[in-house]
């Protein structure tokens, strides 16, 4: 039996569907004309995540309500928007109808922006034994592991096992494996011995595996070099040009045969696109949707994929955009101007304009490449600070981090290191359990 998706009938309007609401997603729910457009917005979550400051939710810097924003807040004065929380299973292109977990949703223009997931690179045990870092639950997840490590580690009488719970092996040197490892340097630094003055720090170990040549490999080889000494400065070990081969708990087995034993191994080595059913093999290339300069998907007119999981090659770009939040933007406000003139006779070409990058190594530490300056230190780290609060969505978000920020600048310390972790009811037990004794027999 069809299930219908519960949504108002779009009348004389064209319905326009956006699969995913992260920085494309949203920025295009918020540009498409209402007066053409019914548009209707899906994501599994009920909330926009702010994704470059999940680290900061990871080591206790923010609260996980300042970088997240609920979806039905941000529309509230559009009258023909709508948001329903499901996952889209698949897409029948021919009656143009998708399939999602709350039933069958029809469409006349199709936007794909799902994002991407991590990539694990084919190992499946990475799953299980390691911490990743793409969602607000995964921040939050990644927090308890870091502060259970700690508080376990002055249970403990056992060496060894005090040893690996005191060492962090961060895998990954991009944004997110720098930022998070020169966090993590300036909570051993600062605010950890005021918070287990027990424990001998000098004994806590971040270990940072890159398999690159170098880090901040998007970035220019001044703003490697520069993350590269910070880091050996503020005592993170730091591995170039070495990958890891598994990570068997709790040894994490680096393929030149140097092995770490940790009990924290916080996997942030790489991203894969979220592809979605029933779109014709050509349309993908390396699980990316390949698109036109329009945006639209290859072989089909009314379906249009934006963001990480997008590819349009040019000769400036010839294997594709870096996944980055600027380039999701600049297509959402691009793609929102040409479906808002109508026909496609008056669209105009995508251009990606490079508006530069930041990367932070901790406090006072950061680097930018911002066209054809180069530079570092304290100048760079205050701009990264005053681009990301501008970004966030939500008034209350951005002064929320604005104060926490300061406060933890003027005093070393924030207090938002706490340990929670769900609580499930009988009912919601009995019914988990259940599921699984299903699961099981099928």
């Amino acid at each position: 039996m069809i299930i219908k998706a519960n949504l108002p009938d779009s009348g004389k309007k064209k319905r326009l569907v956006i699969i995913g609401g992260g920085f494309a997603g949203l920025e295009l729910a918020k540009r498409a004309d209402k007066n053409q457009y019914q548009v209707v917005l899906i994501d599994k979550n009920n909330y926009y995540q702010f994704q470059p400051l999940f680290y900061q939710v990871a080591i206790g810097g923010l609260e996980p309500s300042s970088i997240s924003y609920p979806y039905r807040k941000n529309f509230q004065k559009n009258k023909d928007f709508h948001f329903r929380m499901c996952e889209a299973l698949s897409v029948n292109t021919s009656d143009k109808k998708i399939e999602t977990n709350i039933g069958i949703i029809t469409y006349d223009l199709l936007v794909i922006a799902t994002g991407c997931d991590t990539n694990y690179f084919g190992n499946t045990d990475l799953i299980e034994n390691t911490f990743s870092l793409k969602s607000v639950s995964e921040s939050l997840l990644m927090r308890n592991r870091i502060l259970l490590s700690f508080e376990e580690s002055l249970i403990t009488t056992d060496e060894e096992k005090r040893k690996e719970l005191l060492t962090f092996v961060i895998v990954g040197g991009g944004a997110t494996g720098v930022e998070l490892a020169g966090a993590l340097a300036d909570m051993r630094r600062t605010v950890l011995p005021r918070d287990y003055p027990e424990i001998d720090f000098t004994k806590m170990e971040i270990h940072l595996v890159n398999a690159g040549s170098r880090l901040l490999a998007g970035m220019s080889e001044q703003a490697s070099e520069t993350a590269l000494k910070t880091l050996l400065d503020r005592g993170v070990i730091v591995y170039q040009e070495k990958s890891v081969k598994s990570v068997e708990s709790p040894y994490v087995n680096i393929a030149d045969g140097t092995q770490i034993r940790s009990r924290n191994v916080f996997w942030v080595a790489g991203v894969k696109p979220n592809s979605l059913a029933g779109l014709d093999e050509t349309a993908y290339n390396r699980g990316r949707l390949v698109v036109n300069e329009y945006n639209q998907v290859n072989g089909y007119k009314d379906i249009f994929s934006i963001g990480d999981t997008s590819l349009q090659t040019s000769e400036s770009y010839p294997v594709g955009h870096p996944q980055v939040a600027q380039v999701a933007l600049q297509m959402a406000k691009q793609l929102a101007k040409n479906i808002n003139k109508g026909e496609s006779d008056n669209w105009d070409k995508f251009v990606y304009v490079d508006k530069g990058s930041l990367a932070t190594i901790g406090r006072n530490a950061a680097v930018a490449d911002l066209g054809k300056l180069r530079f570092g230190g304290w100048v760079a780290w205050w701009l990264w600070l005053l681009v990301h609060i501008l970004s966030i969505v939500g008034m209350r978000n951005k002064v929320s981090v604005f104060i926490d920020w300061v406060w933890s600048y003027l005093n070393y310390d924030v207090s938002l290191r706490l340990l929670i972790r769900p609580k499930f009811n009988d009912m919601y037990k009995d019914k988990r359990t259940k599921q699984s004794n299903e699961q099981i027999q099928t």
